[in-house]
């Protein structure tokens, strides 16, 4: 374990000297290893309907927020469009992004359809498809830029 740190100690002070790194608030340890996982992901209710406006975005928002916590997952941006929604993750390395999406979609789906009745008359909340990568090629401040501009859009 110490070796880890040591190792972990030369890699952070060798990319904050180039990348402005911080140990403190973007890495997620535990006993065996130091971890950054963010993705982007983008899903779309069945049929592209725009039904995530008004009561059902905000309820949405608070729901992702609720599911995020339990899950351990840090939201860093979200934006809720009306036939669509971005969110910007921090995630465990525990979670495949395929169960944290499922996780995510299958939690929203139940309470929002329980909720509001309108929504029960759609096959499915959710399309079974997603989108999602990593912020490995593009930097976060770009996706996050994206995300809110996605936000300001009408």
């Amino acid at each position: 374990m110490n070796r880890l740190r040591g190792f972990v100690g030369n890699m952070v002070s060798f990319l904050s000297v180039g990348y402005n790194v911080s140990m403190a608030t973007t890495y997620k340890h535990n006993r065996g290893s130091v971890v950054m996982l963010k993705y982007h992901l983008i899903w779309i209710p069945r049929r592209r309907r725009t039904v995530l406006v008004e009561a059902v975005a905000d309820r949405l928002e608070g729901l992702l927020a609720e599911k995020a916590e339990e899950l351990e997952v840090g939201i860093e941006c979200l934006a809720i469009k009306p036939d669509h929604l971005h969110m910007f993750v921090n995630a465990p390395p525990s979670i495949a992004v395929s169960q944290l999406v499922y996780r995510f979609k299958g939690y929203t789906a139940r309470v929002l359809r329980q909720e509001f009745p309108h929504l029960r008359k759609m096959p499915s909340m959710w399309t079974t498809a997603y989108f999602a990568s990593t912020a490995g090629r593009v930097s976060e401040a770009t996706i996050q830029k994206y995300i809110e501009a996605q936000s300001k859009r009408t």
